[in-house]
């Protein structure tokens, strides 16, 4: 991998407003659905029909707090706090499998009790910690990374224990997003192709093997492959998803008006979410809903670009990296295009922690962007090297 011309050192400036407004509109959206989708849930299970809007709308707050505070930091801080941050990752992400501390919700044993705290999900912070971490890591090795002892073997230990504590909850869906946060770093920071498409077989064998053992992984992929053959088993949620699209039409049955949230679609509030959309604004809720996504990874892959150091465009990639597999994996497991996984969408679905998690992350970004140069960059060919236009005409230091 070629060198990085060194940068000049860039001012504080104001922050992207339009990732900021896009976030706070998706936010707002999210809100919206989730008082929609939750309602009849709420009121069957815990006699409240508030009682799920209520706890979303706290952790909007909480992380709305921790966006702005993030984005008021300097995120070159993290450099030095990024070992505490791993190490808190994998700290928490243990104390799950401990008896006494571990609560199982929905068949993983992945959230964490501690006193009379709110239960959270320490995986999700995970996340953002094991982001950092590899972030800061990367940016320190150079060329290391190319070589397979000193680049790859470590980065394959450290990624493989967190996936590890992952799966021993078990949860697949946070190990495939993890998985393919660090493996999208790897390949950024300038790793052999060779190596980035042997960890890719390695993953694709590993999630093969894991799904043919059996369980609720083997009925997620037999409701993809052959929904119909069992309308009222294991094909039953997939093919009730398809029915809340399809019903939604163009223009929505109008909001508030969904059937499918009352008992057909399972999870109407946090992993199905979007066909509860689609029902209720149609295709033109669902599109706009899209496109606000694809703005926001748009503003953040410039971030990216403009970083004024490799940390910071190896963490503005891990972001953009996080919020585009994870939307990708939730609205291609609702619509059939791939296997459901239940990962939920991000800001839209229902659940503090995630979205705690990943506003805090947002709010890194946005740390970012205050510091990211103005002027236009161009890529070099060499892939993930990043090449600023100086207004001299002098050759890169």
């Amino acid at each position: 991998m070629a060198r990085v011309a060194s940068r000049p050192r860039v001012a504080r400036h104001a922050p992207d407003y339009l990732l900021l407004t896009t976030v706070i509109v998706l936010l707002l959206i999210g809100l919206i659905a989730v008082y929609s989708s939750s309602y009849a849930v709420g009121y069957l299970e815990f006699d409240d029909a508030n009682y799920f809007i209520r706890r979303q709308a706290v952790g909007a707050a909480v992380g709305f707090l921790a966006l702005v505070v993030a984005m008021n930091i300097d995120y070159r801080i993290l450099l030095r706090l990024s070992p505490l941050l791993m190490l808190g990752a994998l700290a928490t992400l243990s104390a799950v499998l401990v008896p006494g501390f571990g609560v199982e919700a929905y068949g993983a044993e992945s959230w964490l009790q501690v006193g009379p705290l709110p239960a959270f999900q320490p995986s999700e912070f995970a996340k953002l910690a094991v982001l950092i971490y590899l972030a800061a890591w990367l940016a320190s090795k150079g060329t290391i990374v190319q070589d397979f002892a000193l680049g790859v073997v470590p980065f394959v230990g450290m990624v493989g224990i967190v996936g590890a504590l992952i799966m021993l909850q078990p949860d697949f869906g946070t190990f495939m997003i993890v998985a393919l946060i660090t493996g999208t770093l790897f390949f950024v920071a300038g790793a052999r192709l060779s190596h980035v498409m042997m960890l890719v077989a390695t993953v694709g064998l590993t999630a093969v093997v894991l799904v043919l053992s059996g369980g609720h992984r083997m009925d997620r992929l037999l409701s993809f492959t052959d929904a119909e053959s069992d309308p009222l088993g294991v094909g039953f949620h997939t093919l009730q998803l398809l029915v809340a699209f399809g019903s939604g039409g163009i223009t929505g049955m109008g909001l508030g008006v969904s059937r499918q949230k009352f008992g057909y679609v399972y999870g109407s509030h946090t992993d199905g979410i979007m066909a509860i959309i689609g029902e209720e604004l149609g295709l033109i809720g669902t599109v706009l809903v899209i496109l606000l996504f694809a703005l926001l990874l748009w503003r953040g892959w410039l971030i990216a670009r403009r970083a004024a150091d490799p940390f910071g465009s190896l963490i503005a990639t891990g972001v953009v990296a996080w919020i585009g597999f994870q939307m990708l994996i939730n609205v291609g497991g609702v619509t059939r295009l791939i296997p459901f996984t239940g990962v939920p969408l991000p800001f839209i679905s229902f659940g503090s922690t995630a979205l705690i998690a990943t506003m805090a992350a947002v709010g890194v970004l946005l740390s970012v962007s205050r510091y990211a140069a103005l002027e236009r960059v161009q890529e070099e060919p060499s892939r993930g090297v990043l090449r600023r236009h100086q207004p001299s005409t002098g050759g890169a230091r």
